[in-house]
């Protein structure tokens, strides 16, 4: 019994395909998912989901950001920005984490749930420039 799998952008419906495992980037580390699977949702992180069928890797998908839920049949994976890791950029991503840096030095230190966030697109970008280096 395969698993229903969708990435959702806010843009568009990215994929909509059975996979036998799907490998998500959760905040907490990553999270495979399998048939039956505990009811679940978890934030993401930047990253690569990966797609496996007869336990290989089929696809990956870079997100840099989102929620995901998970339940016994299904995983619907909501990110705030998905594309193939070919499309990423070394360069966007150093870009980004950059400004992300400069923003986090300009924060009022005292501001946690900013910080949080300015640190949440530091580790985001990170993980663009990682998967654009495994793209290559």
């Amino acid at each position: 019994m395969p698993l229903d799998l969708e990435i959702v952008s806010p843009e568009r419906l990215l994929l909509s395909r059975p996979v036998d495992m799907v490998v998500i980037p959760a905040e907490e580390g990553d999270l495979g998912a399998l048939p039956n699977h505990a009811p679940m949702i978890v934030l993401l992180r930047g990253g690569l989901v990966r797609l496996f069928e007869g336990g290989q890797i089929i696809d990956r998908l870079f997100v840099s950001g989102g929620f995901a839920e998970i339940t016994p049949t299904r995983v619907t994976v909501l990110a705030d920005e998905a594309m193939a890791p070919t499309a990423v950029s070394r360069e966007e991503g150093e870009r980004r984490l950059k400004a992300a840096q400069e923003e986090y030095d300009r924060l009022d230190k005292a501001d946690v749930p900013a910080l949080d966030a300015a640190m949440a697109r530091m580790q985001s970008a990170r993980a663009m420039i990682e998967a654009a280096g495994s793209a290559a």
